[in-house]
């Protein structure tokens, strides 16, 4: 999803003279072509991730369009006073590009786990928060990008999944019902969206029960008018993320959740995330969502779990 994201980035840039690219310490290779045609426009800073941020605020005073690409842990970590005061508190259109969403990195350690970002940018207002689960649905959101007035923060997950968004056409600020059902529900975003379509298969073989997922691309703001749908006319909703439970994509949920009207809610909501700590086990990204309970068959556990409650 990442080559799919930056050369969307070029693609934009192609045409409109106001679009740059700032990078901190990306390696050689990254949009080489983009550097080679426009090198007035590429800025590659090392590592300078605080900087950057300034940098792409004072461009965007400026009129100008900044595409900023880092680690996700840098972006929202280090750069996080930046992010508030320089682009925020003025909401200025920067685009900040975040590589290793969630456990990406999990090899690097917790330095690199990007576990808690969307909870840590979920905070900040004016800022809109984008998770794709597939490239399709990354190019789209990523053209749809040049229509937002304010910052956008675009969470990148682990790149060759399978496409799955191909028969929708992915906006920012709606969720696509990847597979409908009648009375249970599993709410996700991001890679998690594949996780649960898998649990759907399972329950549907091992139980014969029928499950649908709802994806959210857009965690801020959420979809509210297919949220408002789906909470009425379910019984039972389990969200999914790859971030920790405090704060995140699940807690999104219940909030909204809470402002509903008792006498329209019908569903009862649970969440699955990571665990509420740094993941110190050593293994691959798919190690630790095992770990941490995130596989298709905890998933349809759970599920049925809850169902029979």
């Amino acid at each position: 999803m990442r080559q799919t994201c930056l050369n969307t980035v070029y693609d934009l840039a192609k045409k409109n003279k106001k679009i740059l690219f700032i990078g901190s310490d990306l390696g050689p290779g990254v949009l080489d072509s983009f550097k080679k045609k426009y090198p007035d426009r590429f800025l590659m800073e090392g590592v300078a991730e605080q900087s950057i941020i300034g940098i792409a605020a004072g461009l965007a005073f400026e009129n100008f369009r900044p595409y900023v690409n880092t680690i996700a842990t840098f972006i929202t970590r280090r750069c996080f006073e930046q992010v508030v005061i320089d682009l925020c508190l003025h909401n200025l259109p920067v685009t900040l590009i975040g590589n290793g969403g969630g456990l990406v990195y999990a090899p690097l350690g917790p330095t690199h786990q990007a576990i808690e970002d969307i909870s840590i940018m979920r905070t900040l207002p004016n800022l809109t928060i984008i998770s794709p689960c597939d490239a399709h649905e990354m190019r789209n959101l990523m053209l749809d990008s040049m229509n937002l007035k304010g910052p956008l923060y675009v969470r990148i997950a682990r790149g060759g999944e399978d496409l799955i968004t191909q028969k929708f056409k992915p906006k920012i600020g709606k969720a696509i019902n990847l597979k409908k059902a009648k009375d249970y529900y599993f709410l996700t975003t991001g890679i998690t969206s594949h996780i649960a379509l898998k649990a759907c298969d399972f329950l549907k073989k091992t139980e014969n029960l029928e499950c649908g997922v709802v994806h959210f691309s857009t965690i801020k703001p959420l979809d509210k008018l297919t949220l408002n749908r789906i909470i009425k006319n379910s019984k039972k909703i389990i969200t999914v993320e790859e971030n920790v439970k405090s704060g995140g994509f699940g807690s999104s949920i219940l909030e909204f959740s809470s402002e509903i009207s008792n006498n329209i809610k019908k569903s009862e909501i649970k969440i699955m995330a990571l665990k509420d700590n740094f993941l110190n086990k050593y293994g691959t990204q798919q190690d630790l969502l095992e770990y941490s309970g995130l596989s298709y068959k905890e998933l349809s556990k759970k599920m049925k779990n809850f169902i029979k409650e």
